[in-house]
């Protein structure tokens, strides 16, 4: 009896070996497939965005130079202009413009594009106004106090405000690696907040809203945005020693893409926030930004089975998605 106990342990521990190297195999052959696709079109698209941006280069120069020439001696205030209030004009721009069509419903069109249809129309002026509050607390009392505290690190580094501006080439290798920072650090921070011994504290109040809004992308405990919504975007251009301009750019993109993933509609011709919206539907899957990191984990398999997954694409025409694969039926 033993002996076959012991049989049947050894079989399991070589299946689930077996199991994790051909995990391993298959990750390795999508990475590899991956880069040598990655290596053969490289030449060919940066060729044609090189000569756009070899046309327009000489002007982003001239227009640089003269900022430098605007605040010199006050690098630092282009720095935090830069680094901070440009992004955010922006992210608030973009949420003012959401706002309306939450609070008023208007335009009317736009409500079609509601992925949980019903949810919040409109939504809870008392529930918005607290994450409007926290909103801006996380973003000057946290965020504006971290990023000015880079600079000193930035300026030793490689000086974020120097006279030349980054290559095409150098820029696009930085949002590269600043996307992959970002996913690797995002995923595991925020699978930790789902910890049950921090879920309850602190990432709970994320969670307050499981149709979300996209202001509530940062509506967050001050530790989780500390940790999970500040460190993971902040960090590449740190390693990288980045320019402001690719600071700014990359800081504008971040907040741009999780309004969206957290907007609570699925638009034409913008990326798919579906994945992010069935993770505040559901909790348990769906943890990352990309989602390679929630695919080699096995994090996203329910999703894979839902109706949202085949609705997860960039909308290409003006039919909402909800309508073309609609849900089935409940059964009764």
């Amino acid at each position: 009896m033993k002996g076959a106990c012991g049989g049947v342990l050894q079989d399991g521990k070589t299946k689930q070996e077996g199991q994790l190297w051909g995990s391993m195999r298959r990750t390795a052959v999508i990475l590899g497939s991956g880069l040598l696709l990655f290596v053969a079109f490289w030449n060919s698209v940066t060729w044609h965005l090189q000569k756009f941006w070899g046309a327009s280069g000489c002007f982003w120069q001239t227009q640089w130079e003269k900022l430098l020439s605007t605040f010199e001696g006050k690098e630092w205030l282009l720095y935090v202009i830069g680094a901070t209030q440009v992004p955010n004009l922006l992210f608030w721009s973009f949420n003012v413009l959401l706002l309306v069509v939450d609070t008023t419903g208007k335009p009317s069109f736009i409500s079609r594009y509601r992925i949980q249809i019903g949810k919040n129309e409109p939504v809870d002026p008392v529930k918005l106004r607290q994450a409007l509050r926290a909103v801006l607390f996380n973003q000057f009392v946290i965020s504006l106090p971290i990023v000015i505290a880079l600079y000193p690190f930035l300026k030793w580094w490689g000086d974020p405000c120097r006279r030349e501006l980054p290559t095409f080439h150098w820029f696009l290798l930085e949002l590269v690696i600043f996307t992959l920072v970002e996913e690797v650090m995002f995923y595991y921070s925020h699978r930790l907040f789902h910890h049950p011994a921090l879920y309850k504290k602190i990432h709970k109040k994320h969670h307050e809203w499981t149709a979300p809004v996209g202001v509530v992308s940062l509506y967050a405990h001050p530790v989780e945005h500390l940790v999970s919504n500040m460190l993971p975007p902040v960090l590449g251009p740190l390693v990288m020693g980045s320019h402001l301009s690719s600071i700014t750019i990359w800081f504008s993109l971040a907040l741009i893409t999780t309004t969206i993933s957290h907007c609570g509609y699925h638009l034409p011709f913008l990326p798919s926030p579906e994945f992010h919206d069935y993770h505040h539907l559901k909790f348990t899957q769906c943890y990352g930004v990309l989602g390679v990191l929630d695919h080699l984990h096995g994090t996203d398999t329910l999703f894979k089975q839902t109706k949202a997954y085949e609705r997860h694409v960039l909308l290409l025409g003006l039919t909402p998605l909800s309508e073309s694969i609609p849900d089935s039926p409940k059964m009764k």
